[in-house]
């Protein structure tokens, strides 16, 4: 609980945050996992993608995805430049060697899944991409060209130039989408509120987070462009629902954070409150 917004704000980003085990044991599975890849491939690098990589991962853990990268030898494309999907077999293939009894593995998307009890791991073979990035399958037997370094690049940057604020706040955003139906892509978001911020000082969270909701009314109307800038350089913001039905989550949110700012202002905080609870759920503490 909370008696002041800045209060409840602090445990906002707290509550946000995977557990300190949590990231203990991500880290000790993810190696477990590329380890499991080297026995079965020759791999030239892998890495972690995707949120955790760029450090805007939000709890719970159970609800989110590792990303591993896994680049393997050139030799393999002959074999799988026209069957991409193949590659996704022989990745589960491999796997189920190392991990053969608990999880469930299976290939989904662009990656084969590791459903372990607690948390998802999502393994994405790849190939070098001549120029620069990587080829990935796309889940329908072609390739996807992408660079998850350039993602978390462009982040670090902007993330330096606003002080370290812009990644708690790109949190707060994914955890308002969790806590209202999930109906946009976490990834969207991030390159979204990015997009709003670029040049805007973020003077404090409320202020904050209300800006992007009332910028965001009409920037969900709109794809954003990948900052990679590889094949389709576009991505939708939408998991589900319409446009209209975007935007309208969008306004909800904007005239909440206006109303729990103006109750706040004047000594109001237990509706302002309510309000944050209104928008966030319970990753916001309750007022006393």
């Amino acid at each position: 609980m909370a008696t002041t917004i800045t209060g409840g704000v602090a445990d906002l980003r707290a509550n946000l945050e995977i557990t300190t085990v949590q990231k203990s044991t991500t880290s000790t599975r993810q190696q477990n996992v590329r380890e499991a890849m080297e026995q079965g491939f020759t791999v030239l690098d892998s890495f972690l993608a995707g949120s955790y990589a760029r450090s805007t991962m939000i709890a719970p853990l159970s609800e989110s995805d590792i990303d591993i990268f896994v680049v393997i030898d050139a030799a393999y494309w002959t074999t799988y430049k026209d069957a991409s999907a193949g590659l996704l077999q022989r990745t589960r293939d491999v796997l189920l060697q190392t991990y053969t009894r608990s999880p469930k593995i299976k290939p989904d998307g662009q990656a084969v899944t590791i459903t372990f009890n607690d948390f998802v791991v999502d393994v994405v073979p790849a190939f070098n991409r001549n120029g620069g990035g990587y080829l990935i399958p796309n889940g329908t037997g072609g390739w996807i060209q992408t660079n998850p370094n350039v993602h978390a690049d462009v982040l670090t940057a902007q993330n330096k130039w606003h002080g370290g604020n812009l990644v708690p706040l790109v949190k707060m955003i994914k955890g308002w989408n969790r806590s209202n139906g999930d109906t946009f892509s976490g990834f969207y978001l991030e390159l979204m509120t990015t997009d709003v911020l670029t040049n805007v000082t973020i003077s404090d969270f409320s202020s904050g987070v209300r800006y992007v909701f009332d910028k965001g009314r009409e920037k969900i109307k709109l794809k954003q462009r990948d900052p990679a800038g590889l094949g389709d350089s576009w991505v939708n913001g939408l998991k589900k629902g319409t446009v209209e039905q975007a935007a309208a989550r969008f306004t909800r949110a904007w005239e909440l954070a206006v109303q729990a700012e103006a109750l706040a202002s004047n000594g109001r905080i237990s509706p302002a409150t309510d309000n944050w609870r209104a928008i966030f759920g319970d990753y916001f503490p309750a007022y006393g």
